[in-house]
């Protein structure tokens, strides 16, 4: 992948849904002392409900939900 000339670049989406990263997510980077680098997202404290739907707003057709009953999906929601 290419960085911009703003510094950015796209975390492809095989890598964004094995580390758990949803759009709006915020990441932090880490470098490790033998020069790796880490990539995760911020944990932060419990939300408000308000907050938690726009996290996740328009993502309710995302394959990670397609076998989802409600229940689960609103615990999901619920963190």
């Amino acid at each position: 992948m290419k960085i911009t000339s703003k510094g950015q670049v796209t975390i492809p989406q095989s890598v964004r849904e094995q580390a758990g990263l949803h759009p709006y997510s915020e990441v932090e980077f880490e470098v490790l002392a033998n020069g790796d680098v880490l990539i995760r997202p911020v944990t932060q404290p419990a939300a408000s409900l308000r907050a938690t739907f726009e996290k996740v707003r328009g993502s309710a057709n995302a394959s990670q939900f397609k076998d989802m009953n409600t229940d689960e999906f609103m615990a999901f929601l619920r963190g």
